[in-house]
C-alpha cells in the first residue's frame, strides 16, 4: 500500500509569503503522490507544451486556420514573453525546488523526509513569478479561442455549444498550472498571478492589433524591446539590485546538472522576442500576392502548407545548439526569426508552386 505523502510540519514562519511557499510546497507533495499514469500526463504537458510552443506549433497550427489570426498568436505571445521576463526580473519570484531549501524553515532530518522529487524540467533558470508556461499561451492564445467561438457562434445557437473553446482553454491552463507545481517549478500563487495576467494581456492585446505587412513597425519593435530590456537590467545592476540571483540558486539546487538548460535564462526569452519580431518584419517585407492568397483558400494548400510549416519548424529547432552563450543567444534570434518568414511567406509560395507544377490546369489567369 502506497504510503501517503509526508506534509511540511506546522510552524508559524517569518511572514506570508513563507506561509504561502508553504502551503505549495503542501500541494506539489499531494500532486505528486498521485498515480504514476497521472505523473506522466504532467510532466508531458509541462515539457511538451512550453512557451516555446508558442511559436513552433500554436502559431504555423493557427495561420493554417486563418492567417491574420495565427499572426496574431504571434504578436501577443512575444509581447507577452517580453514582459514576463521583466516580471519576473523585479518580482524575485522563488521556485520550490531552491526555496524549500534556501528558506531555513526545514531542517535537513525533516527535508530528507518529504518525498519531493525533481524532474528534467524542473530545474528553470529564472524567477518564478508569473509562471511564464501559464501567462504566454493564457495571453497567444486568446484570440485564436475568440475566434473559434465565433465560428462557433455562427454555426450554432446553443449557448453550451459557444462555451467549448473557453472551457477548453480554461482547462488547459488550469492542467499547465497543476503540472508546473507538480514537478516544482512553481507556487500556486505563480500560475494563478499568470493565468490571470496572461488572459488579460490577450484580451487587451486583441482589441489593438498591429498593421501586420508594415516591415519598419517590427524592426522597430524587436530593437525597442531588447534595448528596453538591457536598459531596465544596467539600471538595476547599477542600483545594486541584482538579477541574476536566480541562476545561482538554480546551480546549487538542481538534482542533476544536466536539467539546466540554457534556453530557460532570462535573456534566452528576450532573444526568442527579438527574433520573432524581426520573423514578422520579413514576412511582411514579403507578403504574398493577392493571386497567391486567392490560391490559398482552397482548402488542400492550406493544409499542405500548414503541415509543411509545422514539419519544417520541428527541424529548424532541432537543429544543434552551441555551448557558448553569446553564440547561442544569436542561434536562437536567426531560428526564431526564420519561423514567421517560412511560414507565412516562403512556404506557401512553395506549396502554390508545387501545385501550379503539378496541375497546370489549376493556375488561375492572371489579373492585373
Amino acid at each position: 500500500m502506497e504510503t501517503p505523502p509526508q506534509v511540511p510540519p506546522d510552524r508559524t514562519g517569518p511572514g506570508a509569503m513563507d506561509a504561502l511557499h508553504e502551503a505549495g510546497i503542501w500541494a506539489a507533495l499531494t500532486l505528486q503522490a498521485g498515480p504514476p499514469w497521472l505523473e506522466q500526463f504532467w510532466v508531458y504537458l509541462t515539457s511538451h507544451f512550453d512557451p516555446k510552443s508558442i511559436y513552433t506549433f500554436c502559431f504555423p497550427l493557427a495561420h493554417g486556420l486563418d492567417a491574420r489570426v495565427g499572426l496574431m498568436v504571434l504578436w501577443i505571445g512575444l509581447v507577452a514573453e517580453w514582459l514576463n521576463v521583466v516580471l519576473k526580473w523585479f518580482l524575485f519570484g522563488e521556485r520550490p525546488y531552491w526555496w524549500i531549501h534556501e528558506s531555513g524553515l526545514f531542517s535537513q532530518e525533516e527535508l530528507e523526509k518529504l518525498p519531493l522529487r525533481q524532474f528534467p524540467v524542473t530545474c528553470e533558470t529564472g524567477p518564478g513569478s508569473p509562471s511564464g508556461h501559464c501567462m504566454i499561451p493564457g495571453a497567444a492564445l486568446w484570440p485564436l479561442v475568440t475566434a473559434l467561438t465565433a465560428e462557433v457562434a455562427r454555426s450554432t445557437r446553443s449557448r453550451v455549444l459557444r462555451l467549448i473553446p473557453f472551457l477548453a482553454y480554461t482547462l488547459f491552463l488550469v492542467a499547465m498550472g497543476l503540472s508546473r507545481i507538480f514537478v516544482l517549478a512553481h507556487f500556486p500563487h505563480q500560475v494563478v498571478t499568470g493565468i490571470l495576467a496572461g488572459s488579460a494581456l490577450g484580451w487587451g492585446l486583441q482589441r489593438c492589433p498591429p498593421n501586420f505587412r508594415v516591415f519598419r513597425f517590427f524592426v522597430a519593435v524587436a530593437v525597442v524591446l531588447m534595448l528596453s530590456a538591457l536598459a531596465l537590467h544596467s539600471l538595476a545592476t547599477a542600483a545594486g539590485i541584482d538579477l541574476d540571483w536566480s541562476l545561482r540558486l538554480a546551480s546549487a539546487w538542481c538534482s542533476d546538472p544536466a536539467w539546466l538548460r540554457p534556453d530557460t535564462r532570462p535573456f534566452a526569452s528576450l532573444c526568442r522576442v527579438v527574433g520573432s519580431a524581426l520573423g514578422l518584419a520579413l514576412a511582411a517585407e514579403t507578403p504574398l500576392r493577392r493571386r497567391d492568397e486567392d490560391q490559398l483558400l482552397d482548402g488542400r494548400l492550406r493544409v499542405a502548407s500548414t503541415v509543411l510549416a509545422l514539419l519544417a519548424l520541428q527541424l529548424v529547432h532541432r537543429l544543434p545548439r552551441p555551448s557558448d552563450a553569446a553564440a547561442l543567444y544569436r542561434h536562437v534570434v536567426v531560428h526564431y526569426a526564420a519561423g514567421p518568414f517560412l511560414v507565412v511567406s516562403v512556404l506557401p509560395r512553395f506549396i502554390i508552386a508545387l501545385r501550379n507544377f503539378l496541375e497546370p490546369s489549376q493556375v488561375p489567369p492572371h489579373t492585373n
